[in-house]
């Protein structure tokens, strides 16, 4: 038997998105029976891409798990923008719907910022519109984005110490590496209660050289890059926390079919870091449980 003992100790999402969700629903029922209607949620998506089937249908069989009602508004991949815009406009005047979200990607020819800025902020449970993430970076009450919001509650129920650490995140998509920087470095004195780290951001143009030095001076390293094998055993400091956002679909040598896969080698870099989290299996549910808890939130607020 080998001794696993110097193994880093894994972040386990479904666990703590388990948990959540678990919460999610205890709340809910507190909610409703106070006198509150079901909370629902509406999904929109356009086009027939796979994967953004698959977490659209993520996301509602979570929500029946919760307690949330929900509907999928599916529209075809010749949607206009304009169509897309007033459809948005009809569910954010309903009060039936407390909270929307527009599935990214969208196809060419849709501008995802406009897309974005038109679901109303109160309803906007994906934290993306310009007014939540303006308030995120202001240290003020509004939704945080899911995937940051889920990446903070699993460094906080890990116990791991952000306060005054180094911390690295490595990418710069406005969606999910930005607010997980600002939610590292924010005062957690704040609304946002923030984790107080020092902060380096890193993206595709920071030189390997530089990353590798960057990542080695850091406690807490982030990446949210999409490019599998990224971050490697001799750029981790020993003991160090990593949190692998990165999802990619490689074909699978021993098996010929695809697998999942993060930015980080798994396997040689547990044996040198302290906490990782998997790819499957880590960031990934998460995401969709803080869906439900800005779904649930949204709801309270209006």
């Amino acid at each position: 038997l080998i001794s696993c003992s110097n193994m880093a100790q894994i972040i386990d999402g479904n666990r703590i998105a388990n948990e959540v969700r678990c919460e999610v629903r205890l709340q809910l029922e507190k909610f409703v029976g106070a006198g509150n209607r079901v909370p629902h949620l509406t999904a929109i998506i356009v086009g027939e891409d796979p994967a953004s089937q698959t977490y659209v249908e993520k996301k509602i069989i979570a929500c029946k798990e919760v307690g949330i009602s929900s509907e999928t508004k599916a529209l075809p991949i010749t949607t206009t923008q304009e169509e897309l815009l007033k459809l948005i406009d009809e569910l954010n005047n309903d009060d039936k719907v407390n909270g929307l979200l527009v599935q990214l990607p969208l196809p060419a020819g849709i501008d995802e910022r406009i897309i974005c800025n038109a679901v109303s902020a109160a309803k906007d449970v994906d934290g993306f519109n310009e007014l939540n993430i303006g308030r995120l970076a202001l240290d003020m009450k509004g939704i945080v984005p899911a995937t940051p919001l889920g990446v903070k509650t699993l460094l906080e129920r890990y116990n791991i110490n952000t306060f005054g650490r180094n911390a690295v995140v490595i990418g710069r998509s406005k969606n999910v590496s930005l607010p997980i920087a600002i939610l590292l470095h924010s005062d957690g004195r704040n609304a946002t209660k923030g984790m107080d780290a020092t902060v380096t951001i890193c993206h595709r143009y920071t030189p390997p050289k530089e990353l590798t030095r960057v990542c080695r001076q850091a406690d807490i390293i982030v990446v949210a890059v999409g490019k599998p094998g990224l971050i490697t055993k001799d750029m981790v400091k020993p003991g160090a926390c990593i949190i692998d956002v990165g999802i990619s679909r490689i074909p699978d040598e021993a098996t010929g079919k695809f697998k999942l896969v993060g930015d980080v080698e798994f396997d040689e870099v547990r044996e040198v870091a302290g906490h990782i989290t998997p790819v499957p299996g880590g960031v990934g549910p998460m995401t969709v449980a803080m869906l439900m808890k800005n779904t649930l939130n949204a709801a309270k607020s209006q």
